[in-house]
């Protein structure tokens, strides 16, 4: 039975409608969800060949017909190519009048 975190390679030996085989990584077995005998409903992402979750699915299969794999490290993230913009900050609040404007980035004093 896999547990949440395997990677395994579902075939026509788990379900007939896996035609072409298919890289799972479990996120949990559905045990509440009546089966028949030898079956079970999993919950996960089929993974790409690089081991990218690229959909999140529910499988019905039969545990004796997975093969367990190792577990494909992710690729690594390549930056986001737009030019990163620097954060928004609300224009500063009028000075009260009869006051000086104070410069961006010094602390308005405290009125006593």
């Amino acid at each position: 039975m896999p547990s949440p975190g395997d990677v395994v390679l579902v075939t026509r030996a788990a379900s007939v409608q896996f035609t072409r085989p298919m890289m799972f990584r479990v996120i949990r077995v559905i045990e509440e969800w009546v089966t028949y005998h030898d079956w079970v409903w999993l919950h996960g992402y089929s993974l790409d060949e690089r081991g990218d979750a690229v959909a999140k699915r529910d499988l019905f299969v039969r545990p004796a017909g997975l093969q367990m794999m190792r577990r494909p490290q992710p690729s690594p993230r390549s930056p986001n190519q737009r030019p990163s913009r620097p954060a928004r900050r609300p224009p500063p609040a009028p000075a009260p009048a009869g006051q000086p404007p104070v410069p961006a980035g010094q602390p308005r004093p405290l009125r006593r």
